[in-house]
């Protein structure tokens, strides 16, 4: 998949009290409990359970995503699909200071047909999306300062 060729749909951020290798630790760990099989297979995502090395590595999946490239501590970039979109999540890591690692989650998706304009207007237009990411990153933020 041409994740470049998705259109870009929105970024967030936040900056973790803890190295980058905890942060990526801290990524698996949410990506394993923040996705769930059954929404994945009612909206119809081949990748519907987890499999593959943890922390994700290439060819790794989740329930609605498959790891398209890990470079390890620095980026980690996911990609799906289902009836509605096909999408990619990729998260970044930069340093933000001693101890402090600054994660982005960029969201690119595109939503092809009546049906897919509609799937978009529910979870983008209504913000739901952008809630979700939010929490994700939280989560992230979360389990990577406790393991600090």
């Amino acid at each position: 998949m041409d994740i470049a060729a998705l259109p870009y749909v929105d970024e967030h951020a936040t900056v973790v009290a803890a190295e980058a290798d905890a942060v990526w630790r801290g990524i698996g760990d949410a990506l394993d409990h923040s996705f769930t099989p059954g929404y994945a297979r009612l909206v119809g995502c081949p990748d519907r359970t987890p499999s593959g090395p943890r922390p994700p590595a290439r060819g790794s999946t989740m329930p609605g995503f498959r790891v398209a490239a890990a470079d390890q501590g620095r980026e980690l970039t996911l990609v799906g699909r289902h009836y509605f979109s096909t999408y990619a999540l990729v998260f970044r890591l930069d340093a933000a200071g001693p101890g402090r690692t600054r994660l982005r989650a960029e969201t690119r998706a595109r939503f092809p047909g009546p049906l897919g304009a509609l799937y978009r207007l529910l979870v983008i237009g209504t913000g739901a999306h952008a809630v979700l990411t939010g929490r994700l990153l939280a989560g992230i933020r979360r389990r990577a300062e406790q393991v600090r």
